[in-house]
């Protein structure tokens, strides 16, 4: 056998070792409970032979307590990089086979590796997260690890995409990568994050819980906002980072996939005003709305359970990818909570970031009343709303529907926070109160001192809304760009973004304004 012979044998035994890292017996327990291992996931993600690893014979130090005798392949991360229809997207998949995915130093420095080249050459990154924290025997060197990671993971911020997928146990600083990464998809089953588990709670506080109840994919997706996309298992982890990678851009440098359609239809949608109740207080769903105004009826909810008052997503309208904010009437009448404006700032400043233009549909008859609320914050999370719609550079169409009064008006992208356009729908109401709260406070002696005070606040305010509250008074005041028919919504949102895509707006010089976190 000659020396290069030798030296190919070598190179593919360790080839064939890192394949089946953790060994046959881990790699069939872990399809028993229907989940992929950390290499299978990253060729379920990229298109087929597209994967060339980064790091693979990488491996720890040795030098670490009770760690010299230990082998741990790729020291229990992969990274690499790949094609996901057709663009270049670097990934990294810990693997909870070896080590329990346990981050330490040499892991740490491989996903660096990878995110430096992601930042370099402009390429989204998604992260299967599956490990049990940081390496104890590395102690601060583990510990220095994920400073590392987590530094990345802001310097990365706003120049590519960053998405993680929780497809197993995410537990202490480990938790916190996904929560600097920009969306977070979790599995139903077999994933939990949190940063101190039900034991040091229970030693802690006395209190019981279990795994499920603490860090589940439903506690974080509809209680604490953590996460954006539950999926069903692995594979749907992953068709849903495809569905989401198809409206964004690669980097910051680029515009989204626009598919702009070369003629854009100018029918009109009739069906659309049968949507809106007749009684102006009956809750309107705007789900059938945000259908029949998206191309094919397509939108990828963002958030979906979580402050169920406003619903963001993307979506294209005559193709142009748009980021979609509409109040959700049917859900606390619309108003906006601290949850709420937290998740459309959120998405507002992702949207400003990649270039993606925004369009807002409005019917909010305020913001959320309270004590509660008042003394948590709502305060200060609705300013959140009101700084980033405001530093949004992007193109920004916002459309009144119905109700828009108060500073909820002005949060949901009136034409003084920067809209390009601002349409709204003939039965429209803004003003600084609805109607019913404006005349008891106006009148209030008219209406006590008449012959029948129901019927007469009934007549106030109908004369209210036409004089005080009508979209026309504001249209005169060149506040609102148009008053539009429900019908002519879609072709009129289509017309304006195509013409506003080339918009560029300059601000003032400065390392960058103190938001109200």
């Amino acid at each position: 056998m000659t020396l290069s012979a030798k030296h190919l044998e070598e190179l593919r035994e360790r080839r064939a070792k890192l394949l089946v890292a953790g060994g046959e017996d881990k790699i069939q327990q872990r399809h028993a409970k229907g989940l992929l291992t950390a290499r299978e996931r990253l060729i379920a993600l990229f298109q087929p032979d597209t994967f060339q690893e980064i790091g693979g014979h990488v491996r720890h130090s040795g030098q670490h307590f009770g760690m010299a005798d230990k082998d741990l392949p790729g020291d229990a991360v992969i990274c690499g990089t790949g094609y996901i229809d057709g663009c270049p997207v670097a990934a990294l998949s810990q693997d909870f086979m070896i080590a329990a995915g346990t981050l330490g130093k040499m892991h740490a420095q491989k996903i660096v590796q990878m995110m430096q080249l992601a930042v370099k050459t402009g390429m989204p990154v998604v992260a299967f997260k599956d490990s049990g924290g940081a390496r104890i025997q590395e102690g601060v060197d583990a510990l220095s690890g994920y400073g590392e990671v987590f530094y990345h993971n802001v310097l990365l911020s706003g120049v590519v995409p960053q998405i993680a997928i929780i497809a197993g146990p995410c537990a202490g600083g480990a938790a916190y990568s996904p929560a600097l990464m920009d969306f977070v998809i979790m599995t139903k089953t077999n994933a939990y994050m949190f940063v101190t588990g039900p034991e040091v709670i229970k030693a802690v506080t006395g209190r019981s819980i279990s795994m499920e109840e603490l860090g589940s994919a439903a506690v974080h997706a509809a209680l604490s906002g953590s996460v954006h996309f539950v999926a069903d298992d692995d594979r749907h982890a992953i068709q849903i980072v495809h569905t989401l990678l198809g409206y964004l851009p690669a980097n910051n440098t680029e515009d989204p996939p626009h598919r702009p359609n070369p003629d854009i239809s100018l029918s009109r949608d009739e069906s659309m005003a049968t949507l809106i109740p007749d009684d102006p207080v009956e809750p309107m769903d705007v789900r059938p709305i945000i259908q029949r105004l998206v191309d094919q009826g397509q939108f990828l909810e963002v958030h979906a359970s979580w402050a169920g008052n406003i619903i963001v997503g993307f979506a294209r309208i005559e193709g142009v990818v748009v980021g979609l904010i509409a109040n959700q009437p049917m859900v606390m009448a619309g108003a906006l909570s601290i949850d709420a404006s937290d998740k459309t700032a959120r998405f507002i400043r992702f949207c400003n970031a990649f270039n993606i233009p925004l369009v807002t549909l409005v019917d909010v008859p305020g913001f959320m009343p309270g004590v509660k609320e008042e003394h948590s914050g709502v305060i200060r999370h609705g300013a959140k709303m009101l700084y980033t719609y405001a530093s949004a550079t992007v193109p920004k169409i916002t459309l009144i529907m119905r109700r828009a009064y108060g500073g909820a008006y002005l949060a949901m992208c009136a034409q003084e926070m920067g809209a390009d356009a601002v349409y709204a729908w003939p039965g429209a109401e803004i003003a600084v109160m609805g109607a019913d709260g404006a005349v008891n406070i106006l009148y209030r002696r008219e209406i006590k001192e008449a012959a029948d005070p129901k019927a007469k606040a009934a007549e106030l305010a109908a004369l209210y809304r036409q004089e005080f509250a009508s979209p026309y008074l504001s249209a005169a005041r060149g506040y609102i760009t148009d008053v539009i028919e429900p019908a002519e919504t879609r072709f009129t949102l289509a017309l304006v973004l195509r013409k506003v895509l080339t918009k560029r707006e300059l601000r003032p010089a400065k390392k960058h304004g103190d938001m109200p976190l």
